[in-house]
């Protein structure tokens, strides 16, 4: 008589559906997620439930809605990645656990914010060594406990990234991102001087080029609004503004910046060299995610990256005074 040996459970992997994958084929979702997987490997994966929407079976052509929670196998991987013995993978150690806990903000119930680094990406693609979401995976104990993005923010982009530390309140947090109750503030350092305040309203369209996907204005776009206030400036030249976006395009703030003939300091995808101005430390991307609002009403701030510190000491800047906040008009 042989004993039976105990199969270990599967740790799958969830994904939560972010704001601006709202209404995206699954298909298309899947390969942005997964750079480099085949529509054929995602069409039998689906026809054997491997990979699941919200826990039932789904078609790569159903429209995903944000908030959903979307079902991997743990091991699941783009194919050039597997023939290629070379590719990067982000493994638990005490490194990445120092580095992970050297980007904590706040903690409350549900959810943990970080202070994410210029040049930290937050999700995986091509030539991506390190981001965010392979670092919570690498981190986690199990794949279902572990910290989930909610939301993202541009690689070259600094601030408060907030995580969800349950399926729940990962639902919950994304729901109230695409319903815009999270309030978001931005800090950038603008070439010119914008006017004081006012509200951009230009919808974007996403276009293909020589060096990747572009956002532009175009009438033919999805809407998009931006509220503007200019907090400091160095003469004419360059001005600190605080930005909130009321929708959540791709590249948003760097287009309607641009749009206004104001585009952002060390923004080359869009501004070209006329991006790197005298006076600014560095030449990159000069927008931080300074403060999220909670539904609650709390407030979380993060401090600046050292890049964007510098040139605003660099320039005479001056942060908004303790207790600001961005009033509309």
């Amino acid at each position: 008589m042989t004993g039976s040996v105990e199969k270990k459970p599967v740790q799958w992997r969830f994904e939560t559906v972010p704001p601006d994958e709202d209404d995206s084929r699954l298909d298309r979702f899947l390969r942005r997620l997964v750079p480099g997987l085949a529509q054929g490997s995602i069409e039998r994966m689906l026809r054997n439930g491997l990979i699941r929407v919200d826990g039932g079976k789904a078609k790569a052509n159903n429209r995903l809605l944000a908030g959903q929670i979307v079902r991997l196998p743990p091991d699941l991987q783009p194919v050039a990645e597997k023939k290629s013995p070379g590719s990067p993978k982000i493994v638990a150690s005490s490194s990445l656990r120092q580095q992970f806990d050297d980007m904590f903000l706040a903690e409350g119930r549900g959810w943990l914010a970080i202070n994410k680094p210029s040049g930290l990406a937050v999700q995986g693609g091509t030539s991506i060594a390190t981001h965010v979401d392979g670092m919570l995976q690498a981190l986690a104990s199990r794949s279902d406990t572990r910290l989930r993005l909610v939301h993202r923010i541009d690689k070259d982009t600094s601030g408060v990234l907030l995580l969800a530390k349950t399926l729940e309140s990962a639902r919950a947090l994304t729901e109230a991102f695409r319903r815009h109750q999270i309030e978001k503030t931005y800090l950038a350092i603008v070439m010119g001087l914008p006017p004081e305040h006012g509200k951009i309203r230009a919808p974007l369209k996403k276009l293909a080029g020589k060096l990747g996907e572009k956002m532009v204005v175009d009438d033919d776009g999805q809407d998009a609004t931006t509220l503007f206030r200019r907090i400091d400036h160095a003469g004419r030249k360059l001005s600190l503004m605080a930005l909130r976006p009321l929708s959540g395009r791709t590249h948003q703030l760097r287009v309607h910046m641009q749009h206004l003939n104001t585009p952002i300091c060390g923004d080359g995808k869009y501004a070209g060299e006329a991006a790197h101005p005298g006076g600014v430390v560095a030449r990159r991307l000069h927008l931080h995610a300074w403060q999220v609002k909670l539904t609650d009403g709390k407030v979380i701030t993060a401090p600046l990256s050292p890049h964007f510190a510098a040139s605003m000491e660099q320039l005479g800047l001056a942060l908004p005074p303790q207790g600001w906040r961005f009033q509309d008009g």
